[in-house]
């Protein structure tokens, strides 16, 4: 016989059960359609009732709902969704999430919100290099961003660098109108959004004038050796396997590189493209890391998952 348990959690005067249990009991349906245990709420309390190691789950994830309602912030169904999620793959307790603050910004904490992303966050703090590989909305560059910037400001390196390779549609860049910056603005402009997201637009110019912050096409990292710097490579499936391989060989000391990209993306009209060449190359190297993303770790609209999912069984079916 399974062993049944009953356990009782109350919520603090300060916190509206409404947020822990979502409008028009929202939260609540999800987690009752998501356990067999029984859940039941009686004003402030909730109360949790059926097998043990169901209710040791549910008792953890209303604690975690709890404590974010008290601190101010309302959770919503794909947090719940992304803790269930959690709690079944027994990998780490929604609480890690939560607590592990990248960076804040204007009150606004960035944090890894699935466990795919808390890998790939420890990979980047445990290893010189981090690859990282996924579909869009992952979160592989801005994650990046968030752990570099949060470097800066710890005084843990001198500078940023983030650089992405230009490939060219269409028209040749020396046709194109405009200095070369103006050419290959468009190219990089991801990055400064990226930037502007997390800290302060006047400060992170001033940062990118005195050359604190750099933003360049790939191709400016040839001949140089890179100490003391944060270098994110964002859109690596861009790369060609020798731009790879130089962008790597720029490694100084006191460096740190994460290089991102999705090799079903690939914009390069012929050849390998160098995210893909790299892995068998290099996995297994002491100190670098590789980690890859899926669409159970976009956090974008969830309709993004959605058509990730899709193109995802699409590509099964065309093998």
């Amino acid at each position: 016989m399974v062993d049944q348990t009953q356990i009782s959690l109350t919520a603090p005067a300060s916190v509206p059960m409404a947020a822990v249990v979502g409008q028009a009991d929202e939260l609540l349906h999800i987690i009752q359609d998501a356990f067999a245990a029984r859940v039941t709420v009686r004003g402030d309390t909730v109360v949790l009732e059926g097998d043990a190691i169901e209710v040791q789950s549910l008792t953890a994830l209303f604690s975690d709902l709890i404590k974010l309602a008290e601190g101010g912030e309302e959770p919503t169904a794909d947090y719940v969704r992304r803790a269930i999620d959690l709690m079944r793959t027994a990998e780490f307790a929604p609480s890690v999430l939560r607590e592990d603050i990248l960076l804040t910004y204007r009150g606004r904490a960035i944090r890894p919100k699935t466990s795919g992303q808390k890998r790939y966050v420890d990979a980047i703090r445990e290893h010189t290099v981090t690859f990282c590989q996924g579909p869009a909305g992952t979160g592989k560059t801005y994650l990046a961003m968030a752990m570099a910037v949060a470097a800066l400001k710890r005084k843990e390196v001198g500078r940023l660098i983030l650089t992405r390779p230009i490939v060219e549609a269409g028209e040749s860049l020396g046709f194109l109108p405009g200095t070369l910056t103006e050419k290959v603005d468009p190219y990089i402009r991801p990055l400064y959004d990226a930037l502007y997201d997390m800290t302060d637009a006047e400060r992170a110019n001033q940062l990118i004038d005195n050359g604190t912050i750099e933003i360049a096409p790939l191709a400016f990292m040839r001949g140089r050796t890179l100490n003391d710097s944060f270098i994110i490579l964002d859109e690596a499936q861009n790369s060609t396997p020798e731009q790879m391989k130089m962008f790597l060989t720029r490694l100084g000391f006191g460096s740190k590189i994460v290089v991102t990209g999705d090799v079903s993306q690939t914009d390069l009209p012929r050849g390998t493209s160098g995210l893909a060449h790299v892995r068998p190359i290099l996995e297994g190297t002491p100190d670098i890391a590789f980690c890859d993303l899926s669409g159970k770790d976009v956090v974008r609209h969830s309709l993004v998952a959605a058509i990730v999912a899709a193109y995802e069984r699409a590509e099964r079916k065309a093998r």
